[in-house]
């Protein structure tokens, strides 16, 4: 007679939460490796910071003279900030899918496969650490607030900083979900320098998307760089009344709630990553 196995309820649970805390380990070793890359690569970081506090700074500075503020409904320095906020964090969440694929070539990324965590773990904690690195960026441009002509309000700041967690999430899996399909850093670093400048472009950055031609609205759309800087400058005009916002996003004649666009962005964010982990999961 073969006897049966038998597992207690608490030896189960234990397990489990084993489990649970080996995977909540892995996130957070990726995590740390992320922020001692930031913390060890101090002229790589600044040299990011640079950009776009030079467009925030000379050509903010250089069009305010030329764009009339009764135009934008604010000075163009102040409209351009949240462009330059969501400039600053796109290019660390984007470097997440180059090193995903350079770790592959490596060698790295099979070393880390034989840990005895899910894949979709790993991918998970690169997503996490990307998303805190790009925030981490973009909170030091926030310090420039008072440089743009907005209060150091602290509601406002971290309503903006809530903004940009949601930005660098929703950039980053999305910059995952399209590392997991190529194998070469050079094929991947072409696409996002072809695809994430004219989304820039097309997300109200520089110029009001009223202004743009009228077939350009439906890419306006669907981009969700365009929802994440109309979530920034309705921010800022909800906390600064004086300065109202120019029209950004619309459906059919109307701004969709601010909600609606942070939920958009959360679950654009989070579709992509399910689609990147199922994709990655996959055996090589």
């Amino acid at each position: 007679m073969t006897a049966l196995a038998w597992t207690s309820p608490e030896a189960a649970d234990g397990g489990r939460t084993t489990r649970l805390r080996r995977e909540l380990r892995a996130v957070h070793a990726l995590v740390h490796r992320d922020l001692l890359r930031l913390t060890g690569q101090r002229t790589h970081t600044a040299m990011m910071l640079i950009h776009p506090v030079l467009y925030l700074l000379i050509l903010g500075g250089g069009l305010a003279a030329l764009i009339p503020q009764s135009s934008l409904g604010v000075g163009y320095r102040t409209y351009l900030f949240p462009g330059m906020l969501m400039m600053t964090v796109q290019t660390p969440a984007v470097m997440v899918g180059i090193r995903l694929i350079t770790d592959r070539q490596s060698g790295y990324l099979r070393e880390l496969l034989m840990a005895p965590v899910h894949r979709s773990t790993l991918l998970l904690g690169s997503c996490a650490g990307g998303t805190l690195t790009a925030t981490v960026q973009g909170a030091v441009l926030l310090s420039l607030a008072g440089v743009a002509g907005l209060p150091y309000d602290p509601l406002l700041l971290v309503l903006l900083l809530a903004g940009m967690i949601l930005a660098s999430f929703a950039i980053t899996a999305l910059a995952l979900a399209l590392a997991v399909t190529l194998s070469r850093p050079e094929t991947f670093h072409t696409l996002m320098g072809l695809v994430m400048m004219p989304l820039l472009f097309l997300s109200g950055a520089f110029f009001p998307l009223t202004a743009l031609p009228a077939w350009t609205r439906v890419l306006s759309d669907v981009n969700p760089l365009a929802y994440a800087v109309d979530l920034l400058r309705r921010t800022i005009a909800l906390r600064v009344p004086d300065q109202a916002a120019a029209a950004g996003i619309e459906w059919a004649g109307r701004q969709p709630p601010l909600p609606l666009e942070a939920a958009l962005l959360l679950t654009g964010g989070a579709l992509a990553l399910l689609w990147a982990a199922h994709r990655f999961s996959r055996p090589e």
